[in-house]
């Protein structure tokens, strides 16, 4: 076979040869991203103390500003996806990390609740829009045998910037009042995005599905390995494919829909929608209900910064889903989430014993929603992968605008600590009764017959 008619499959390419320097960049700037996103969803958590002091509000008044950052954040991921299985990972990423940023700025200037309830929706406008995009890049550049793992540790920085927001607000705080909070989230995602705009690949994915011109996929790929060679012609050799015919050149919203998808897809939307429940309505309220349980705010923000940080552990669980059903790993954590939640309300009144509960049950809690997104990336194939995880996080998120106010009713009909938290672990039962449902539906193999798809052939030019 001649150079000019050998084609090469670009996911083979990337499964053969060692793991890059430029993967690693990759795989860092979204690892940034994620974290960033993940400091300044959780920001307004830390500094709602400082605001019902400064504006002299009611708790219950909270609810809005607390959920207008999550109502922003499933908008912006509904919209995005659609659009980048259309025109691409890389610009869209950047806008709206630039996004988010810009609003957290703009957020500083609010006199008003409702002033801070617009600038919030709009800064969870790019948050909603930034995660599933950084999760589909870098999932897309990853060899299959490591893929979970190194999605699952990338993600782990939305928990660790959660808790970073949690440690550096219970310093800032006292010392520049919280506006300072919403300022160091607003210029560090800018800067960051300046720096992507330079740095940051297309997905190579990507461009073989949409016809790429055959250079500039090589162009890609040779920053991986210079084994690239002269290839003239690339295919991409799907793990996750079509499960029936009528779904073949299905992309986007249709592709997720489609009969082969939709149970998969709705137990997804579930399964993270009740995770984000536990997970906003603890990193919203806890500074609060720490505080009317007697403890001091400054030790109350600590306490809760503990909650996230247990993400970290999403690393092992990417290990056990590349090893076995991620399914059942997953729906595992749950249970044990549900266990831990419960437990936390149980301990309130031992200092001692509020914080390794509180942490343990971050860790297991933490620990299994940030894994949901490698989930969905295994599950959907290149044509429907950012459509298919931004979906699932964006409609998961209407439990995210439910829970600050699902709190709120708990407090105005007088539940007592231990009682709210016992409703907070009802969600993750729900969650992996719906991985289970999604198990017994869609079965994660792919068929012995499957074919590669192949971008058109395009010739590689030679250059003046």
């Amino acid at each position: 076979m001649t150079t000019q008619n050998r084609a090469l499959d670009v996911q083979q390419f990337i499964d053969d040869n060692k793991f890059s320097r430029f993967q690693w960049l990759v795989f860092a700037v979204s690892f940034l991203v994620i974290l960033l996103d993940g400091f300044d969803t959780a920001a307004i958590g830390y500094i709602a103390p400082s605001l019902l002091k400064e504006w002299g509000i009611a708790k219950p008044q909270l609810a809005p500003v607390l959920s207008a950052a999550l109502a922003g954040l499933a908008v912006g991921a509904v919209l995005i996806g659609p659009f980048a299985d259309r025109f691409g990972r890389k610009y869209l990423l950047t806008g709206a990390v630039a996004l988010f940023g810009v609003a957290s700025l703009a957020s500083t200037t609010s006199g008003s609740l409702d002033e801070l309830v617009l600038w919030r929706f709009v800064t969870g406008l790019g948050l909603g829009a930034a995660m599933p995009l950084a999760v589909t890049l870098a999932s897309e550049f990853a060899p299959t045998r490591r893929r979970a793992v190194l999605t699952s540790a990338m993600f782990t920085g939305f928990p660790l910037g959660a808790a970073l927001g949690g440690f550096l607000a219970a310093w800032m705080i006292p010392h520049w009042g919280w506006r300072s909070v919403l300022e160091l989230g607003g210029v560090l995602p800018i800067v960051l995005a300046l720096f992507m705009l330079f740095a940051l690949p297309e997905s190579v994915r990507y461009l073989v599905t949409r016809g790429a011109p055959g250079e500039r996929i090589r162009a890609v790929l040779a920053r991986i390995s210079a084994s690239i060679g002269n290839a003239d012609r690339f295919v991409l050799g799907e793990t996750v494919v079509a499960r029936v015919a009528n779904d073949q050149g299905k992309s986007g919203v249709a592709l997720i829909l489609s009969r082969s998808y939709v149970v998969g897809s709705a137990m997804l939307w579930l399964t993270y929608g009740m995770g984000i429940v536990i997970f906003y309505a603890l990193i919203n309220w806890m500074p609060i209900l720490l505080k009317d349980a007697g403890l001091e705010p400054q030790t109350a923000l600590l306490v809760t910064s503990l909650f996230p940080l247990g993400g970290v552990g999403a690393i092992a669980f990417g290990l056990l889903m590349d090893k076995f059903n991620a399914n059942r790993v997953i729906m595992i954590g749950y249970l044990i989430t549900a266990a831990c939640v419960y437990a936390i309300g149980q301990v309130a009144g031992n200092l001692g014993w509020l914080v390794v509960m509180v942490f343990v049950g971050g860790a297991v809690m933490n620990t299994t929603q940030t894994s949901m997104p490698a989930l969905a990336a295994a599950f959907y194939p290149t044509a429907g992968r950012a459509t298919g995880v931004a979906w699932m996080m964006a409609i998961g998120r209407i439990g995210a605008v439910a829970a600050p106010f699902l709190v709120a009713e708990l407090q105005r009909r007088h539940f007592d600590f231990a009682q709210i938290f016992a409703v907070l672990a009802i969600p993750g039962v729900i969650a992996a009764i719906a991985l289970f449902v999604k198990n017994a539906s869609h079965p994660e193999k792919v068929p012995a017959n499957a074919e590669p798809e192949e971008a058109p052939a395009v010739p590689v030019t030679s250059q003046p």
